[in-house]
């Protein structure tokens, strides 16, 4: 069985042009059939009211059952505004558009003194109300009841008929007891309502939050943000403005109007305007009408409230986040609540964003230096071996990354003699080309005086320490040809040691040193080699017997020897395309760690 409805004051009935408290009903046979009839009533109201949370649903089941009890023509239920403190039509029958939009004050009107007393009110002759407000010029009676919740009022209930004296007291009565159970349940249904939006609305904070943090360029992530707002507020005008680097000025960097996305420069001072008050004082601006308040710079003419939330990052003020709107009072608490809350991830996200763009500012930067040393590089390499009667030269050579640290030269020593220079500088890409750059730069200013392989590699060794760099350290084959008696002088600071290829046999040239530039006063072997025709030697880099396949196997020694003898009838230019060729294929698709570098000669 249900509870007994709440006690409601007394209702006002029309009497002779004043308005006093019915009297109660004597307890008889006919009051208890009433009674039964009232508790039959209510028992079929919880049923249906019980039955839906959604408060359309619920205020369209209230109307039906008043009718099926009032035959009425004219209904409303409107409710209180918490914010505003005025009555609002949610919903309506029989009513224009024109009053289904009015905003009523409380003591206004027969709704407006219901709410504002309490108490129901009957007039059968609604010319007798000193407060009634025209609105319907056809309406001649009105029934109104306080809509009451745990004591709080809610709303009010208004039927109105276009007949004199069209209600009776067992009408207010029907109308009383429905409000005292509607009330609890449309208080219910608003609640439930509003548990719903909030859970939609931190749904939807997550989604946007987890989004925003995935946008790292800076002008789609402004669009972005204005796109995803919109999923939150109803806004008609957008803008994000950020503080300069000097912290004066506020500039426009994205904005939005009715539908169309621009970004006019406009500069504000922090010391001017609304927006300039938000990042100034560090808190939310809002302003329910723009034409009252002095701080406001019109820059839309159609503006009439709005809303300016700060952007803060790490203890200072990034920018503000500015929504406009047509209507007076558009934003309201649960707006400021929800953009407050979204605040802090959009000002990490357009951080996030913004050091991105002077990342990859530094990175194109720098691709650009890398380019062009690069070049420089390329240009310090010989483009081409020297030319002899009695012997061809090639040489090969394939970065790991667009600037490497081998590097390899021809020098000329007169006479038909060559020296051939094969490096490898300790570390990659910039440091090692740098270093390889002054090694080559040494190298050739002494190379005007032609001392023999092992000299040359103490010369350099002795430089190298004048001009020691922590962890920088060369390794260096350097070999003096001599076209005239077809014999090579070689000399090794701990290279990968020449493979000689005689008759289809391969040997290695044991020379070995220390690397340049490690330790002092270093002294170096040297060996000569008299050669024949058709014999063939290789120079290489490790990155080529270290090369790796998927499976992590090593290119190696032996299959470097057995690929120099497969091909030594063949030019010194295809013996090198062969080496290398195969080196990539040996490799697959496995990435090159170490730049790979040969250097092939052939005795005619």
């Amino acid at each position: 069985m249900p509870e007994p409805p709440e006690p409601l004051p007394p209702p006002i009935h029309e009497f002779e042009g004043d308005y006093r408290p019915a009297e109660p009903s004597r307890i008889d046979s006919a009051n208890i059939r009433v009674e039964t009839a009232d508790l039959a009533y209510l028992v079929q109201m919880a049923d249906t009211l019980n039955t839906t949370l959604d408060l359309q649903t619920l205020m369209n089941r209230t109307a039906e059952m008043v009718r099926a009890i009032i035959p009425y023509k004219i209904f409303a239920i409107l409710l209180l505004n918490d914010r505003t403190q005025d009555l609002r039509m949610r919903f309506q029958i029989g009513h224009t558009p024109e009053v289904e939009r009015m905003k009523l004050p409380l003591g206004k009107g027969v709704a407006g003194h219901v709410a504002l007393t309490r108490k129901p009110i009957l007039l059968n002759d609604i010319t007798k109300a000193p407060f009634y407000v025209s609105a319907n010029p056809q309406v001649r009676s009105e029934l109104a009841v306080p809509l009451i919740a745990k004591n709080q009022l809610i709303g009010v209930m208004d039927i109105e008929s276009e007949q004199l004296d069209f209600f009776r007291d067992e009408h207010l009565h029907l109308l009383t007891l429905t409000a005292s159970r509607i009330a609890q349940a449309i208080e219910n249904a608003r609640l439930y309502t509003r548990a719903a939006r909030q859970a939609q609305q931190l749904s939807v904070l997550n989604e946007i939050a987890a989004e925003l943090t995935s946008i790292l360029d800076i002008d789609p992530l402004f669009e972005r943000i204005g796109q995803l707002l919109r999923r939150l507020i109803d806004y008609q005008m957008f803008t994000i403005m950020l503080v300069d680097d000097t912290g004066e000025t506020l500039i426009t960097r994205y904005a939005w109007r009715f539908g169309y996305s621009h970004a006019p420069k406009r500069r504000i001072p922090i010391t001017s305007g609304l927006v300039g008050a938000s990042a100034r004082e560090w808190r939310v601006v809002n302003v329910p009408d723009v034409r009252k308040d002095l701080r406001y710079i019109e820059m839309n003419p159609e503006t009439r409230s709005e809303m300016i939330i700060p952007l803060f990052h790490k203890g200072r003020i990034i920018g503000v986040l500015d929504l406009e709107h047509t209507r007076t009072g558009f934003f309201n608490e649960e707006h400021e609540r929800v953009l407050t809350t979204l605040a802090a991830q959009i000002a990490i996200a357009i951080e996030n964003a913004r050091l991105y763009q002077a990342v990859r500012r530094q990175e194109q930067q720098l691709e650009r230096d890398i380019a062009m040393a690069r070049e420089v590089q390329l240009r310090l390499l010989p483009s081409a071996p020297p030319v002899h009667t009695n012997a061809e030269l090639a040489v090969r050579f394939l970065p790991a990354r667009s600037i490497g640290g081998d590097l390899y030269d021809f020098l000329d020593y007169g006479s038909n003699q060559s020296a051939i220079v094969l490096g490898d500088v300790s570390g990659k890409a910039a440091p090692a080309a740098l270093f390889s750059a002054l090694v080559s730069g040494i190298m050739r200013s002494e190379s005007t005086l032609h001392p023999d392989p092992a000299r040359m590699l103490a010369i350099l060794n002795d430089a190298l320490q004048v001009r020691k760099l922590d962890s920088q350290y060369v390794v260096m084959l350097f070999a003096l040809w001599n076209d005239e008696n077809r014999t090579l002088q070689v000399a090794n600071s701990g290279a990968v040691q020449p493979i000689f290829c005689r008759g289809g046999k391969s040997t290695v040239v044991r020379a070995e040193g220390f690397p340049l530039g490690m330790f002092p006063d270093v002294t170096y072997e040297e060996f000569t080699l008299a050669t024949q025709p058709g014999d063939a030697l290789l120079f290489a880099s490790d990155g080529i017997t270290d090369a790796e396949n998927s499976q992590g196997e090593m290119y190696g020694d032996e299959r470097l020897s057995a690929m120099l003898c497969a091909n030594r009838k063949r030019s010194a230019a295809s013996i090198a395309e062969a080496i290398m060729s195969d080196v990539t294929h040996f490799q697959g698709g496995h990435d090159r760690f170490d730049d790979e570098t040969i250097i092939v000669l052939r005795v005619r």
